[in-house]
């Protein structure tokens, strides 16, 4: 990773973001093929609440071979991203896209619920928060029903 690279990481995590867009702006016109360079100048853009300009610099960062950790996050924050532009359509199937490929990811998973209610998928998004809280929460009155709501998340509209 470059010293400006590095640098910009260390702004954007100050919250220094005007400066640290400048530096990575930089960077994505010298090294445009980059995906770590356009990932974290997709992820400064998207702190800025300029989420347009953040998705096509996430777009290009996956599909320039970002891996790992960070393909995750690239993932999860242009999906989010589409859902904040109104483009839900494309969040739903992103972030979709991105659970089946990491189903440990829960935040994927709760964004996911949220795409899937804008587009009034509500038994769909009720399911998944449900099945996410079920399977992860600590509370003890959660877990000793945990059974039996895994049982009704697929079964909402269910009743004896």
């Amino acid at each position: 990773m470059s010293g400006n690279l590095e640098r910009a990481i260390r702004l954007r995590e100050r919250g220094e973001l005007e400066e640290a867009r400048t530096i990575l702006l930089d960077l994505a016109a010298d090294r445009p093929d980059d995906p770590t360079v356009n990932y974290q100048c997709a992820w400064v853009h998207d702190r800025m609440g300029r989420e347009r300009e953040a998705i096509p610099l996430y777009e290009r960062a996956i599909s320039h071979g970002l891996s790992g950790e960070d393909l995750e996050g690239a993932i999860l924050s242009l999906g989010s991203s589409y859902r904040a532009v109104g483009e839900v359509e494309k969040a739903a199937e992103v972030l979709g896209n991105g659970a089946s490929r990491f189903p440990q990811n829960r935040a994927m998973q709760v964004f996911l619920a949220m795409a899937l209610y804008d587009l009034r998928k509500h038994k769909d998004a009720t399911a998944l928060l449900l099945r996410s809280i079920a399977e992860t929460s600590s509370d003890t009155k959660i877990a000793s029903y945990k059974e039996a709501i895994l049982f009704y998340a697929d079964r909402l509209n269910e009743t004896r």
